[in-house]
């Protein structure tokens, strides 16, 4: 399968490239970002014939449809990374919470997040690559919080490989900082920023397109790439665990195959509800992907009103800091889908210019075929934890509960829904344990014992142990100082 360009084409640059040519250097021209040429098409054959695969044997048979040029002893082994989740015949757990809800756990992996999902075989993937062409790479990522522990676990001490990864001072809950700075292989450099994850994405985008640190970059025999879903190869593992959810309902006997459902995601870049919206593309009985957001709800207006506007916008942090984004990625593609690329160009160029862009009432009406919205403030997710617990048995993290005020008001009860949980309550304890027992500014530990208590579950040993780890990355910076620093660490 090959794979083009959401912006056009540059006329330096080939009209089409391979999977693994896409996921070496992940930004086209123009600015933009690659996608398949063409969608494999799935249907009710397929998913019939997966009715009771495991979760490896359903994601071989996708991956294998989309003919991507990976050796298949490489995506072997990068699917067996799988087996070291929780439960290795069921890496992704469905859990019935109410009659017609259920909860997709998508953080049963090493950092108790769904970045997991994606970048473990995503890492096997990229440096056998490397290996393969005898290529030194710098793998650049910038996270609010789960992309940076996933992408630092899944590189470290690979071969070719180094990763420098951008993560805002502050903007992290302590556990998700500490899978950071504790990491100390040598092929790793984790950066603190004074600023917001927009800057460390914005930084990032930046590098990949700068001809210059490329070219200081080649003095150093390393090339580049990124470990953002700004890389389709992260996209690709994505599409997976959407199509093992809709299986799990029907081996649930929750639904009839062919049955429609609907998929509630909470979103930051979106590179989760984009997974769903291609496995929608490629036969998945979908009613309509709902994207939840935190008070940075700037996709819900896109949704609602077709308006993506951050001209008086600035990040706001929140309960649930993964989501604290205001520049989701990932939207750049269904644009794409949707209305080709001279608009997906015109857009995108608009929303980097004056930050601003809006769909005519025919776009809109098209966006809206597709997905619906809603936005969830703190006190209102804390709420949710409470009730869904006390109600329900069930204990979902802050990113979760935000879903729970979408599930409420934008779908039918008729039909059965999926919340996608992106992450262990480990991740946020202060958050839970306020909303379980009214108790504030407690530490991490100190919450999540409390939390060990109230719900009568164990704390991860990968979890309790970060809290005597010594640190190892202390570094520090302004936004401005980013390349400097990276240049140094090469």
């Amino acid at each position: 399968m090959n794979f083009i360009q959401t912006r056009g084409i540059d006329p330096n640059k080939p009209a089409t490239v391979t999977f693994s040519e896409a996921i070496l250097s992940p930004i086209a021209s123009f600015g933009g970002l690659y996608v398949p040429k063409t969608l494999p098409n799935l249907g009710e054959e397929f998913l019939n014939k997966h009715k009771n695969s495991s979760y490896k044997e359903l994601a071989k048979d996708m991956l294998d449809r989309f003919e991507i040029d990976i050796d298949s002893d490489v995506i072997d082994e990068a699917l067996a990374l799988y087996d070291g989740f929780d439960d290795s015949s069921n890496p992704v757990p469905v859990v019935k919470v109410k009659e017609n809800l259920f909860v997709s756990e998508l953080y049963h992996g090493p950092t108790r997040a769904f970045k997991d999902m994606a970048l473990q075989p995503f890492g096997v993937v990229l440096s056998s690559i490397a290996q393969k062409r005898n290529d030194n790479y710098l793998i650049l990522a910038a996270t609010s919080g789960d992309t940076g522990p996933a992408a630092l676990e899944t590189f470290k001490n690979r071969a070719n490989v180094q990763v420098a990864c951008l993560y805002p001072d502050g903007g992290t809950s302590d556990v998700q900082r500490l899978q950071m700075v504790t990491e100390d292989a040598p092929n790793l450099k984790v950066i603190g920023i004074n600023g917001v994850f927009d800057d460390a994405q914005n930084a990032l985008k930046r590098l990949l397109a700068s001809e210059s640190f490329k070219a200081a970059l080649k003095e150093k025999n390393v090339s580049l790439s990124a470990a953002n879903s700004v890389n389709f190869g992260r996209i690709i593992f994505q599409i997976i665990y959407h199509i093992h959810s809709y299986l799990e309902l029907v081996r649930q006997d929750a639904i009839t195959m062919g049955e429609k459902v609907y998929l509630n995601v909470p979103s930051g870049n979106f590179g989760n509800a984009l997974g769903g919206y291609y496995a929608w593309k490629m036969g998945l009985p979908v009613e309509k992907i709902i994207i939840s957001s935190n008070e940075n709800n700037v996709l819900t207006r896109l949704i609602k009103d077709g308006k993506y506007d951050l001209r008086n916008s600035e990040v706001v942090s929140t309960t649930s800091p993964a989501m604290d984004i205001l520049k989701s990625s990932n939207v750049e593609r269904v644009l794409y889908d949707l209305f080709g690329e001279a608009r997906t160009k015109e857009l995108m160029m608009s929303l980097e210019e004056q930050n601003f862009y809006e769909l005519t009432s025919d776009e809109l009406a098209k966006l809206q075929e597709c997905f619906d919205a809603d936005w969830c403030n703190g006190e209102e997710g804390k709420r949710y934890i409470k009730e869904t617990f006390e109600k329900d048995g069930y204990l979902m993290d802050p990113h979760t509960a935000t879903c729970m005020k979408s599930f409420e008001r934008c779908s039918n009860p008729a039909i059965k829904s999926i919340i996608y949980s992106t992450a262990e309550w480990t991740k946020f304890s202060p958050v839970i344990a306020n909303a379980l027992t009214g108790e504030e500014d407690t530490q991490d530990l100190v919450a999540l014992e409390s939390i060990s208590k109230v719900a009568n579950l164990e704390i991860p040993a990968m979890v309790k142990g970060l809290f005597s780890k010594e640190i190892a990355q202390k570094t520090i910076i302004e936004k401005e100082d980013i390349e400097s620093e990276i240049l140094k660490f090469l």
